[in-house]
């Protein structure tokens, strides 16, 4: 790896703080990253290089998964720096800040990073100042310069599209990193190895032997943070199912790649994605139910419903559940649908993908469900793949096997392999995987500009029915699984949604 200069653009906000930093200083501590680099936070607040390296500190002890001892944080703070500027005050601030940065090249490689962890309307303005001071060199160079910019990659289709059009009149799209942290969880990953490195379960993922998808990212977070104001205008399509749920819907419908490089997945995953048929808007209502919170409990304590979080409409319609379903026009899933949940405030954090199996044509055996000492007899019970993103990030298969000293009963058990209890050390935090790859210049784990479009795409259907007033935004309880109504979108299927008990990978 080069030495490089990574200029962090909202360098004292809240990612910078609690995932940025500590992803830094891990990669650090563990020795992946050059003998010479530069870390400098750019930001609006008065800190001087001293203050800022006082903040970091407090970052790390809070947040960082590996220890921090004194002389291994003074050596990582001394690669960090501070520019005290406002991104909106105008050009010269980017022009003093290049002849900062070539006062002292020794100091600071010519090889530039810049991290743009601001809000999205700043996105165009940042890279517009960046190459008007000359701080963008041209592709290929030795030297290189690369753009990461956090979601939301634009609001809906048309703004996204004009977004990738005003990044790459300045930027080469390899230069461009969209980074969406669910690509850097180990599980996710490990969906692509999981399916394309086992002879035994590859074969089975296809419309022949799948009888429905589930993908669920549940969360019992609300507004905190001070995220009413953003979500409020954002809601459950944008902040979770364009970019998290359809991530991880690609991995799961994708074909094999011709190999793992950048491009060859990510073909891939576009491929999947353009697969999904298009919901025509007189047909929204039947594929999805939208929700919103009111007050509840969750996790042992009142929460307020969303309308009465701070900086949140009190009259907002706002959805903060959304459940949908996707429909596959390809040779492998036709005919298979794939069911995307996801809400603020449910029952437990949790995101999961379940594939469930169709049952064998012929019933010979009963199935025996017990609870406790209580059994009765049911109807054949469908075997289920499950894949923990979190938390107990893990696989587990659901099967049937005879119940001992019984005549043809058989019992749901479950096999699973779990990280924690496989290789028994910290997870690497997803920032760290994806920090790391950045610096590499690999873009396997980030979205490119045809794949954002065409997951825009899919979900410009459902924004506007959401935003339509005649379409039912649905109440439901903080800590419930949703609304009662969220169960219709599963109609077709004669199955429920996954909500598993507390314990375990699967209950």
């Amino acid at each position: 790896m080069k030495p490089f200069t990574l200029t962090i653009f909202g360098a004292t906000g809240d990612l910078t703080h609690r995932k940025l930093l500590p992803a830094l200083y891990a990669l650090f501590r563990l020795d992946q990253l050059p003998a010479d680099f530069a870390v400098v936070g750019f930001a609006r607040r008065p800190y001087t290089d001293a203050s800022y390296r006082e903040w970091i500190a407090e970052s790390l002890r809070a947040f960082s998964r590996l220890d921090t001892p004194p002389d291994a944080l003074a050596r990582f703070l001394d690669h960090v720096c501070y520019h005290a500027a406002d991104v909106e005050a105008g050009a010269e601030a980017f022009a003093d800040f290049r002849r900062r940065l070539d006062a002292d090249p020794a100091r600071f490689p010519a090889s530039r990073l810049y991290y743009l962890s601001v809000k999205p309307d700043l996105f165009p303005v940042i890279v517009d100042r960046l190459a008007s001071a000359g701080l963008i060199g041209p592709a290929g160079r030795s030297d290189w310069t690369r753009v990461v910019i956090e979601k939301p990659f634009g609001t809906d289709l048309a703004s996204a599209r004009a977004l990738n059009r005003h990044c790459k009149e300045r930027l080469h799209e390899r230069q461009i990193f969209r980074i969406d942290h669910y690509l850097g969880k180990e599980t996710v990953q490990n969906m692509l190895s999981f399916r394309f490195a086992n002879a035994i379960f590859e074969p089975l993922f296809n419309s022949h032997y799948v009888h429905h998808v589930q993908i669920t990212a549940a969360e019992t977070v609300g507004m905190e943070s001070g995220r009413g104001a953003y979500y409020d205008q954002a809601g459950a399509l944008r902040d979770m199912v364009q970019n998290h749920l359809l991530q991880l819907f690609a991995f799961m419908a994708m074909e094999p790649p011709a190999g793992l490089t950048a491009d060859a997945v990510r073909n891939e995953k576009v491929k999947a994605l353009e697969a999904v048929r298009r919901t025509a808007p007189g047909c929204v209502n039947a594929a999805a139910a939208f929700g919103q919170y009111g007050p509840g409990r969750v996790d042992g304590r009142d929460v307020p419903g969303f309308t009465a979080e701070e900086r949140v409409r009190p009259d907002s319609r706002t959805p903060t559940f959304a459940a949908l379903r996707l429909d596959v026009d390809n040779w492998r899933w036709s005919g298979v649908p794939f069911y995307l949940r996801t809400g603020k405030r449910l029952a437990r954090r949790l995101t999961e993908i379940v594939v469930q199996f169709k049952v064998p044509p012929l019933r010979l055996f009963e199935t025996l469900e017990c609870e406790g000492d209580q059994c009765r007899l049911t109807g054949a019970r469908p075997n289920r793949l499950i894949f923990r993103i979190q938390p107990r990030e893990g696989i587990a298969l659901r099967f049937s096997a005879k119940r001992p000293a019984t005549l043809n009963q058989v019992e749901d058990v479950k096999m699973e392999f779990t990280y924690a209890d496989t290789w028994r050390k910290n997870l690497p935090e997803a920032y760290e995987r994806l920090l790391l790859d950045v610096l590499r210049g690999d873009a396997t784990l980030f979205t490119r500009a045809d794949e954002v479009e065409a997951a825009w795409r899919i979900v410009n259907p459902f924004l506007r029915a959401g935003s339509d007033p005649d379409t039912p935004v649905y109440p439901y309880a903080a800590g419930a699984w949703g609304p009662p109504q969220a169960d219709a979108v599963l109609r077709d299927t004669d199955t429920l949604w996954h909500n598993p008990e507390p314990a375990g990978v699967v209950p």
